[in-house]
């Protein structure tokens, strides 16, 4: 989509909100414990904590000490990666750097849209 390494990882910021659901993702858990607040915490979590595969029968990701937080493998490449590690450790130090980026590269993701893309039907639990 034409993304540079920076808005790449500034995108990967918005991991700060939400979590994973087993049954629309198959991953579990969310990446924060303020998922409903963006901040750049994301980024510190990702620095600062040791990440340990979680042992369960789903796909691969990674827990906390704690077992309450997770990441996936391509949140850990931001780490672990050292073209993305510059700009992880940049927004980890900077929230208000964090917000001016994110909010450039977020409008240039809306403005980009996209095609081809087909609906898959959800059926929701009762």
């Amino acid at each position: 989509m034409g993304f540079d390494d920076r808005e790449i990882v500034v995108l990967s910021g918005a991991h700060a909100l939400g979590r994973c659901h087993p049954d629309a993702s198959g991953y579990s858990g969310p990446w924060t414990p303020t998922p409903t607040l963006l901040t750049n915490s994301y980024y510190n979590l990702i620095l600062n904590l040791p990440w340990t595969v979680k042992k369960w029968d789903g796909p691969l990701q990674y827990e906390d000490p704690s077992g309450a937080l997770m990441m996936l493998p391509s949140d850990l490449l931001l780490r672990d990666d050292p073209k993305f590690a510059k700009y992880t450790k940049i927004y980890a130090k900077d929230n208000a750097k964090f917000f001016a980026d994110f909010a450039v590269a977020f409008q240039k993701l809306e403005e980009l849209g996209c095609t081809g893309l087909t609906p898959d039907p959800v059926e929701w639990a009762a």
